[in-house]
């Protein structure tokens, strides 16, 4: 069988956290859904396939392989094509769970979602890096989210010496504010977990 091709991992502060939110998990088993914004070569998509979901289950991920400002010179069709391969291998191994790429810009995807058959149990957001893309992330995606489903905020503390408008932090913190209303928070670390408040 063949084995994951993975050159980054931005991903291994990441299974202590999300081990702790399969519990909180609102679906039932065998019939939860997730979406990810944002996969590069797949190993955060690879964790949840393996150690998140369960046979029957579906994960969507929305990424234009096109990367941003914060990959700099990477060859994303190169990354494009080991995010293929990785998810192949995945697929080969655990046949039973639903994965399907979506290549697109996040807003595209997310508009095509709202008034699908599609709740979400687990969203987690890590595509564009720039605080207005962020915020609209988080928006878009926020009423595809079931009550008591969990959203995880990667990067949240990323990037101190960027430009604030570059980094997601500022779009994470106006987006739990002006949500208050509908948002626990879960975990602030280097990634932000929150839970929305069931109806």
């Amino acid at each position: 069988m063949s084995e994951y091709q993975f050159t980054q991992d931005w991903f291994h502060w990441a299974p202590d956290l999300w081990k702790e939110l399969i519990p909180l998990l609102p679906g039932e088993p065998h019939l939860r859904t997730f979406l990810e914004i944002g996969s590069f070569e797949g190993r955060s998509t690879v964790w949840i396939m393996e150690n998140m979901m369960q046979d029957g289950e579906h994960i969507k991920c929305v990424d234009t392989w096109e990367g941003g400002e914060e990959h700099g010179a990477e060859d994303m069709s190169a990354v494009e094509k080991r995010f293929k391969h990785n998810m192949q291998v995945a697929q080969d191994k655990f046949p039973k769970r639903n994965f399907e790429a979506i290549k697109d810009y996040s807003y595209g995807a997310l508009a095509h979602l709202v008034g699908s058959p599609f709740d979400f149990d687990f969203i987690y957001i890590d595509g564009s890096h720039v605080a207005k893309d962020v915020l609209t992330d988080a928006c878009m995606a926020w009423p595809l989210l079931k009550p008591t489903g969990i959203m995880v905020f990667d990067d949240y503390v990323w990037g101190p010496s960027r430009d604030i408008l570059h980094r997601p932090k500022l779009a994470i913190d106006a987006f739990v504010n002006i949500f208050a209303e509908e948002v626990e928070i879960i975990h602030v670390g280097y990634q932000l977990a929150i839970r929305k408040k069931g109806a």
